[in-house]
């Protein structure tokens, strides 16, 4: 990462941290995918390119290298994670890009965007395939169906958002020359790959979540928040005293942005009175033995309460796991039959034990309703000998509520 990709990511997170933040995945895949796409263009590979995050952010990648194929161009950036201890960090993502005329559809990776459509005067459909490094969704549950590259929808999104402008000047400049040259199709194809990405998924959980092959590339803001534990529980504690000293009524925790804003809608909160708890949930409750609160509402996505009704207090996906025989035995009790009891036990994720009750929504509510239940417990405990009102929220990845007492 360069001076420029540096200026305004050395803050952390509110203010709260001098940690350095970086970039995602997600992010370099798309400063890479608009390289390629210049180079293809205008045949000179650029040396950096600005890109405009989810939330609005425009940040700049310098290139490692870019270049034409046979058939188009690729890109390739290198990954700074600032100082968040990713094991991507430094990686190379890779993107090849490839525009073809046919409009048939050779495989199940292809994504009509409407951005592109409404871009570009003539439809444009765009391709995702994993390159070496990048997995394949082998299981459902996950953001991507079963068969796909792992990129995920917001990545995918970005991709295609910063594509657009340039087909659609493309497509200008082609129409005002007769007899111009056409360089792009009907279709275009973007590979993604990572340096050492088969390697580099060992030290991650993809393999156990059906992700075979490689790496996800993954990302919702772009922004990568360098948190070590000990500065985020600090965060945590001061964000509870800032909601004290305000003698705010109700306080809510949440393990993620999506349960943040789901909590802040249904409870009406303002937004010092959510404490952005991430992973630990333990931090959180021992402070409060000593700081209590009026009312203190946990809001999660379903693995991390899972995890916490399993009494887990740091919910991390690599540092606590969830118990899935438990989790069956949990459906039993709530009326589940044999069969979907050895299912739920031999489950490898959540969203694959949701996707197992589709059909039967009553068991699901009872599994969901008794989740909560004992999060309710073991937040309890965490908390005692200190008694104060306490709700839990369970919220899937759509913002749905799923459970709520």
């Amino acid at each position: 990462m360069d001076d420029k990709q540096q200026e305004g990511l050395q803050k952390g997170k509110g203010g709260r941290s001098s940690l350095r933040r970086g970039y995602t995945t997600g992010a370099c895949a798309t400063a890479a995918a608009k390289a390629a796409l210049l180079t293809l263009l205008y045949g000179k590979a650029p040396h950096e390119v600005a890109i405009t995050l989810p939330r609005g952010e425009v940040a700049s990648f310098s290139i490692a290298r870019a270049g034409l194929l046979r058939s188009g161009a690729y890109a390739v950036v290198r990954k700074d994670a600032g100082d968040d201890p990713d094991v991507t960090h430094r990686a190379l993502v890779m993107v090849a890009l490839q525009t073809r005329d046919d409009e048939a559809e050779d495989d199940e990776n292809k994504q009509v965007s409407e951005e592109v459509s409404e871009e570009v005067s003539e439809e444009v459909f765009f391709v995702f395939r994993a390159g070496r490094g990048v997995g394949v969704v082998t299981m459902a549950g996950l953001p991507v169906p079963v068969g796909e590259p792992a990129i995920n929808p917001v990545p995918r999104r970005m991709i295609v958002a910063e594509l657009a402008p340039l087909l659609k000047e493309a497509r200008r400049e082609e129409d005002s020359k007769k007899g111009g040259s056409k360089r792009i199709g009907k279709k275009m194809i973007v590979t993604i790959g990572v340096a050492r990405g088969v390697r580099l998924a060992t030290r991650t959980w993809n393999a156990r979540l059906g992700i075979v092959g490689g790496l996800s590339i993954l990302g919702t803001t772009g922004i990568v928040e360098p948190y070590s534990c000990s500065a985020w529980i600090h965060a945590i504690h001061r964000g509870i005293d800032v909601a004290r000293a305000a003698r705010m009524p109700v306080l809510a925790a949440a393990t993620g942005r999506t349960s943040e804003t789901v909590v802040r809608a249904l409870l009406g909160l303002e937004e010092r009175s959510v404490i952005d708890m991430g992973d630990f949930a333990a931090g959180m409750l021992k402070y409060l033995r000593q700081h209590p609160v009026p009312c203190l509402t946990i809001a999660g996505g379903t693995a991390k309460m899972i995890k916490l009704s399993q009494g887990h207090g740091d919910l991390h996906s690599g540092r606590s796991q969830v118990d899935f025989a438990d989790l069956g035995e949990l459906a039993r009790a709530c009326s589940a039959d044999e069969e979907k009891v050895r299912e739920i036990a031999g489950s490898v994720s959540v969203g694959g034990v949701l996707s197992l009750l589709e059909g039967e929504e009553e068991i699901k509510k009872r599994l969901l309703r008794a989740v909560a239940e004992r999060a309710h417990e073991v937040a309890l405990k965490l908390l005692s000998p200190q008694h104060f009102p306490l709700g839990i929220l369970l919220v899937d990845r759509g913002g749905e509520v799923l459970a709520h007492l």
